[in-house]
C-alpha cells in the first residue's frame, strides 16, 4: 500500500523487451532502501524488484502492466515517479493508493492557472467525484472537476517541482488509480 505521496524522481537507464512482458531499469537513491522482492510503485505502479545494486533496481512487467499503464511506453532517460510502500508507523500524508492502475488519461489542456485538464479512458469517470482522491502517476491529488471524462487538477509549484507532473506535455498519457473505496462501493449496491 502506498500514499501518493512521491518518494523520489528516477531515471530510466534500461528497458528490455521479451516474449510475454519486459524488464525495466531505474536509477535512484531509493535503491538502497530496496532488495529483491520488495515493492515500489513506477509511476503509481507497484512492481517487485527483482535486481537491485549501485544505486538501481529492475523490475519485470507481464503483459497485462504494459497493456494498462504507460509503463510500456518507457524509454530509457524518462522520468518516473517513485514510492517505497507505506510501513506501518509512517502518516497517510495522501491517501490510500494500491498501486493497483485503473487505466490511463491523455493529457488534454495546461492551463496558465496551473491546473491540467485530462481525458480520461472510458469507463473511469464514475468513479471520480470531484474533490474526492484520485493517484495521477503515483501523485494523489484532489480532483478539482470532473465534466463527462474530462479530470481537472490543480498542481501546485511544489507539486511540480518533486513530481513528473510538472513534465507534462499535451498528450502525455499518465496512469490512473481511482479511489479503491467508490469500487467497492460500486460492487455492493450491484450485490
Amino acid at each position: 500500500m502506498f500514499t501518493g505521496l512521491v518518494g523520489s524522481v528516477g531515471s530510466v537507464v534500461g528497458v528490455e523487451s521479451s516474449h510475454g512482458g519486459a524488464r525495466v531499469e531505474v536509477e535512484t537513491a531509493l535503491a538502497s532502501e530496496l532488495s529483491v522482492g520488495d515493492s515500489i510503485a513506477v509511476n503509481g505502479t507497484c512492481v517487485s524488484a527483482v535486481e537491485v545494486g549501485s544505486g538501481r533496481f529492475a523490475a519485470d512487467l507481464v503483459d497485462e502492466t504494459l497493456r494498462r499503464t504507460n509503463l510500456g511506453g518507457l524509454k530509457v532517460g524518462d522520468r518516473v515517479n517513485l514510492e517505497l510502500p507505506l510501513r506501518a508507523s509512517d502518516r497517510l500524508g495522501g491517501h490510500v493508493v494500491l498501486g493497483h492502475v485503473d487505466g490511463t488519461a491523455a493529457v488534454a489542456e495546461l492551463r496558465d492557472d496551473g491546473s491540467v485538464v485530462f481525458s480520461l479512458a472510458p469507463g473511469l469517470a464514475r468513479y471520480v467525484v470531484e474533490k474526492g482522491s484520485i493517484a495521477l502517476n503515483g501523485v494523489s491529488l484532489t480532483v478539482a472537476a470532473i465534466d463527462g471524462d474530462a479530470l481537472t487538477v490543480a498542481l501546485i509549484p511544489e507539486t511540480k517541482r518533486v513530481t513528473t507532473l510538472g513534465l507534462l506535455k499535451i498528450g502525455d498519457q499518465v496512469n490512473v488509480e481511482v479511489d479503491i473505496l467508490v469500487k467497492h462501493l460500486e460492487k455492493l449496491q450491484t450485490a
